[in-house]
């Protein structure tokens, strides 16, 4: 059932129930107000009959009778009782009325002179006691309510009548609102149907306003933003991959080849054999970074996290360093020591920050010639910064957004060897650490990385 629907269904449902529980509240109400009337003009004919019975003596009742069809409006089915009250025991005289009940006359003696009234299906009773000096009586007036009764069955029709039509007439127009308003989500679906790898670049029609649909179009939008770019930075890896792997092992076969097209010294084979080694290196280590910067996708569930010290990492990473580089100028300085061991560790995969924060190191001393590569440590309230700067060749500008694309290298370092590889691999690994890399530079100045990381 499409969600239209189930609005229209629900809107008609809650809005037929509240119709429904003001009518009963309606009916109630108007059948009480009848009840009461009636019962009124009940009373008002026992009283005036008590009038006439008891403190008119020279009139009849005869008469009265005949006073009351020319004055008042004979009440349907309407009867009158007076019943002598025997002043010894306090009960009634003889046998009662087949109507009346022993419940209701001594009601009507407790009452003493109060009216009581009483129903029995649809006839209405109203009894009252009355005191003089011959003894006590009880007066009952009774009579059905048949003009009440049907008003009330032309109402409960007339309003079930109105509701089903409220309900009818609910449900069409819940229907044509519905279909209005989720018309903008119709149009996003058939335009979403007609998006796949092939046309990445079709977006959604932006939507007006602010409300949650025009806020689902501009998020929907982002992403595809977002898949277009992986989609070409996809594209972009396995064709510079394909080149890059390519390049060493076409240098491997023909060197092969060419030992074995003819018959060498040994001093030839061992010139192949060296060269066909210094390709291989190059490829493994290629295969190495490809498959380092593959396994960074991890969600993080898949590696081991501990609690990291980050100024024992740090001096880690310049032993890295040094013992692949020698002759590098790294210092590191670390401002403000927290006391708290807590408040200094972030939490992550050793080994991890470990390749990532030596790349970055390494691509300073590589690009700057082995000048001083300064390492700053800063400790805030939730991160922690590291701060790698050097004075080396810096990046173009206008070429700073293309750093974390794998195998990208910037115009100015083509005399220095590498595969593009690092940063990338290193970005990954921040970002799964739930941190961030900043990165400013200026060419021959040199280049700053900001590495955001927070603390435990």
């Amino acid at each position: 059932m499409k969600i239209q629907t189930k609005t229209t269904i629900l809107f008609t449902v809650l809005t037929g129930t509240i119709f429904l529980i003001l009518n009963i509240v309606v009916y109630f109400f108007i059948s009480s107000f009848a009840n009461t009337d009636f019962h009124k003009r009940l009373e008002l004919r026992a009283r005036i009959s008590t009038k006439f019975r008891f403190e008119q003596g020279e009139v009849s009742t005869e008469a009265f009778r005949e006073i009351e069809k020319q004055y008042l409006e004979r009440l349907p089915e309407e009867e009158a009782y007076v019943l002598k009250v025997d002043s010894a025991s306090g009960s009634v005289k003889g046998l009662l009325p087949k109507p009346l009940t022993t419940d209701f006359i001594t009601s009507i003696i407790a009452a003493n002179g109060a009216t009581v009234f009483e129903q029995n299906r649809f006839r209405h009773f109203a009894g009252l006691l009355y005191k003089d000096e011959t003894g006590n009586f009880i007066v009952i007036k009774s009579a059905t309510n048949e003009y009440g009764s049907e008003m009330m069955r032309h109402l409960a029709i007339i309003k079930l009548v109105t509701l089903v039509c409220a309900v009818i007439l609910i449900y069409s127009v819940g229907l044509y609102f519905s279909k209005k308003t989720f018309k903008p989500v119709r149009d996003t679906i058939n335009r979403v149907k007609q998006i796949n790898e092939g046309n990445l670049h079709l977006r959604l029609k932006e939507q007006e306003g602010t409300d949650e649909l025009a806020e689902l179009t501009s998020t929907f939008n982002l992403m595809l933003n977002r898949l277009e770019t992986a989609f070409e930075i996809q594209n972009n890896f396995i064709s510079n991959a394909s080149h890059e792997l390519r390049t060493p092992l076409t240098s491997i076969v023909a060197e092969a080849d060419l030992a074995l097209s003819k018959e060498r010294t040994v001093e030839g084979y061992q010139q192949s054999l060296q060269q066909i080694t210094k390709q291989a290196e190059k490829l493994q280590e290629l295969t190495r970074g490809l498959l380092s910067l593959a396994q960074t996708g991890f969600d993080g569930k898949k590696q081991r996290w501990e609690i990291i010290r980050l100024d024992q990492l740090l001096f880690d990473v310049k032993e890295n360093c040094d013992a692949i580089v020698p002759e590098n100028n790294i210092e590191i300085s670390i401002n403000s020591m927290p006391e708290d061991e807590v408040s200094s560790s972030v939490k992550g995969n050793y080994n991890l920050l470990v390749m990532a924060i030596s790349n970055i190191v390494m691509n300073a001393c590589k690009y700057s010639d082995n000048k001083k590569v300064s390492i700053h440590l800063l400790f805030g309230e939730r991160n922690a910064e590291i701060w790698v700067t050097d004075k080396g060749i810096g990046i173009p500008s206008d070429e700073l957004k293309y750093i974390y694309n794998p195998f990208f290298r910037a115009s100015n370092t083509t005399q220095y060897e590498g595969y593009g590889i690092g940063m990338p691999l290193s970005n990954n690994i921040i970002r799964l650490h739930k941190g961030a890399i900043e990165v400013s530079s200026a060419v021959n100045v040199g280049t700053t990385v900001k590495i955001v990381l927070p603390l435990c």
